[in-house]
């Protein structure tokens, strides 16, 4: 006879449903299979979808819809457009300067000369020849200098660049001071005992002229009257006819009246050359004519 007695269940507790993107798994124990009526296992992991998974629009696309993104900071941003107008500025000048560097169109085409009185233009002009066809940003004073150095009139010389092929060069001479005598040619020197020319005209050159004599005139003694003569004005300088040492304390110069000058050795040349000008400027006296200036000492000087 069936029973009619009805199966009785003892009450629990009553688990909670996992939350959306959760899922359970009940683990078995190892070995051991779950069955329809089998009750799961006491240990449950739980792992969060990351969004790999899911039907479009289901819960893990709902996950990845929460994520927020935070906006860039204002200093932040700012600098990094410093550094992008920086570095597209520098690249731009990079290039401009390269450009111009190297670039034929600024190649030079024409030198002009200025300054000369002892070499002509085209002498200048040729010995620059070289430059012609180079970039002017790529030419400087020294470029320049060196090619000049074989014409020993030069002493200074600077550059100018005027774009777009055009070289000017401005030539600083040497100040011939006297002509030296050495037997009967006639050479142009400077201050330092450079020599100028080698077949200058006296007669055409209002300069003194230092005698040699037969043989070569002693190295002190040279310098002792170029520095004498290096110290006068130009307008005394072109006065005198001649100038002589007995020794580097004994300088003497002639006017070409046949006036005397008692120079003496090369100590306070600037003042001596101040007190004869002063003294070349004063009125004759046609009862008392000068015929020596002595001005070894500077701050007495005497005339007779």
């Amino acid at each position: 006879m069936p029973s009619t007695r009805r199966p009785s269940y003892t009450a629990g507790a009553r688990r909670p449903l996992p939350p959306p993107g959760n899922q359970l798994t009940a683990n078995p124990a190892p070995g051991k299979q779950l069955s329809g009526n089998q009750p799961p296992s006491d240990v449950i992991t739980a792992s969060k979808d990351g969004g790999a998974q899911g039907p479009p629009g289901g819960p893990a696309a709902g996950a990845r819809d929460n994520v927020l993104s935070f906006p860039e900071p204002k200093a932040k941003r700012r600098k990094r457009i410093l550094q992008g107008t920086v570095g597209a500025l520098v690249a731009v000048v990079a290039a401009l300067i390269a450009a111009a560097v190297y670039s034929p169109v600024l190649a030079v085409q024409t030198v002009t000369v200025e300054g000369t009185k002892l070499l002509t233009q085209d002498q200048v002009q040729q010995a620059l020849a070289p430059l012609q066809g180079k970039p002017l940003p790529q030419i400087g004073d020294g470029d320049v200098a060196a090619l000049l150095q074989p014409l020993v009139q030069v002493k200074d010389v600077t550059v100018q660049a005027r774009p777009p092929s055009t070289l000017a060069v401005k030539v600083t001479e040497r100040v011939p001071v006297a002509l030296v005598k050495q037997g009967e040619a006639h050479q142009l020197v400077d201050v330092e005992g450079v020599k100028l020319s080698d077949n200058a005209d006296p007669d055409s050159t209002q300069l003194p002229v230092i005698d040699g004599g037969g043989g070569t005139l002693p190295k002190d003694l040279f310098h002792a009257i170029t520095g004498v003569l290096g110290a006068l004005p130009a307008d005394v300088l072109a006065r005198l006819s001649n100038a002589s040492a007995k020794s580097v304390d004994a300088v003497e110069l002639k006017l070409v009246d046949g006036q005397t000058i008692v120079w003496g050795n090369a100590g306070e040349k600037e003042l001596k050359a101040k007190v004869l000008e002063a003294l070349l400027k004063a009125p004759a006296d046609p009862k008392n004519p000068v015929r020596i200036y002595d001005v070894s000492v500077p701050r007495h000087p005497v005339t007779r």
